[in-house]
């Protein structure tokens, strides 16, 4: 079961609005809300793209100003930041957990400037910053479980970008999710890649590189691994090239962020399904409470209950995965979200 729309606008709205008040700059008719992104591009088919995809679903809805500035490098960071200061955006929006220390540093320094980050919180938080977290765990456990019920080899890969939590996040909650399976059904498939007790696993170190998203693809396609999550951003592209030739009987993807077979169309039959943090919808949430007076810094944690995350639809899979896989999947969904399963334990 996937939300729709307009119940995922109206749940996250309503989450926002309870999340500490502060007013932005006065700065007339026009609303400006910029975006800094981190490295990989404004078109990375992942984060950086879906944030600003919120944006852009901003300047539709409520008429406003978006604009952004490119990261091309971590040295990047607050220079980009500095340069909207000034009164010349009523909210900045930076996105990763890379750019955690600038957007504080910044934040600090211009109590009545607000900010919005993805993917970082601060503690204790800060009156004029909304961080955006997602329990990406939750809905890459319902995946690892798609996987594990799916995988013709017993044997799934990970591999993440850094060694960082939003990155990690992911890979836990596909670990456990293949563990549920196993322990449900009796059977022995194997994670290839991250290992989620002793937090050990593989790293590509870099978000960009295509290249090493088919290495390190091919090496987990050499150990037996028949479908492959890969946590790295535009890298991951990488490893969807590597599934298109292999031919999808032999090996398919697990994308991340964005649902990858609409953001990246040319290889969209190699998707088994897409892990989804919906930051564009709390990116357009955040700016509306900003125009409309209601912004309030702390934290908003997207969630599979709220609508925050979740899973894509199965798209060119869809006949293959069967009735029971799909009902247990939503039984899942309902037990992450009532509490009653507690992931990795």
């Amino acid at each position: 079961m996937n939300y729709n729309k307009s119940t995922i606008l109206t749940s996250v709205s309503a989450a926002l609005l309870g999340a500490m008040l502060v007013s932005g700059p006065a700065l007339g008719a026009e609303f400006s809300a910029c975006q800094v992104t981190d490295t990989g591009g404004i078109d990375d088919k992942s984060f950086n793209e879906t944030a600003w995809n919120g944006v852009l679903e901003a300047e539709k809805r409520l008429g406003v100003k978006g604009r952004y500035i490119e990261s091309a490098a971590e040295t990047d960071y607050e220079a980009n930041i500095g340069s909207l200061l000034g009164g010349k955006c009523n909210i900045i929006i930076t996105v990763g957990f890379l750019l955690g220390d600038a957007t504080e540093k910044a934040a600090k320094a211009n109590p009545n400037q607000q900010f919005s980050i993805v993917d970082y919180s601060y503690n204790p938080p800060m009156g004029n910053v909304l961080s955006q977290t997602f329990a990406t765990d939750e809905a890459a456990f319902l995946a690892g479980y798609l996987a594990a019920g799916t995988t013709k080899t017993k044997f799934v890969g990970v591999f993440g970008g850094l060694n960082i939590p939003p990155v990690t996040i992911f890979m836990d909650g596909f670990f456990y999710g293949v563990e549920h399976y196993n322990k449900t059904k009796g059977t022995n498939v194997t994670v290839l890649g991250w290992d989620a007790r002793k937090k050990h696993g593989l790293f590509t170190n870099n978000f960009s590189s295509l290249d090493d998203g088919r290495s390190y693809a091919q090496n987990l396609f050499d150990e037996g691994a028949d479908i492959i999550l890969p946590v790295a951003g535009p890298v991951g592209l990488g490893s969807a090239a590597l599934a298109v030739e292999k031919g999808v009987d032999k090996l398919k993807i697990i994308g991340v962020d964005a649902d990858l077979y609409k953001t990246n169309p040319e290889q969209k039959q190699v998707y088994l399904t897409s892990i989804l943090k919906r930051m564009n919808v709390t990116t357009v949430n955040v700016i509306e409470a900003s125009k409309n007076g209601t912004f309030k810094g702390g934290e908003f944690r997207g969630t599979l209950a709220n609508g925050g995350v979740d899973i894509s639809p199965f798209y060119g899979f869809d006949a293959s995965i069967s009735a029971g896989m799909k009902s247990e999947l939503a039984a899942i969904r309902k037990g992450i979200s009532d509490g009653s399963i507690k992931i990795g334990g």
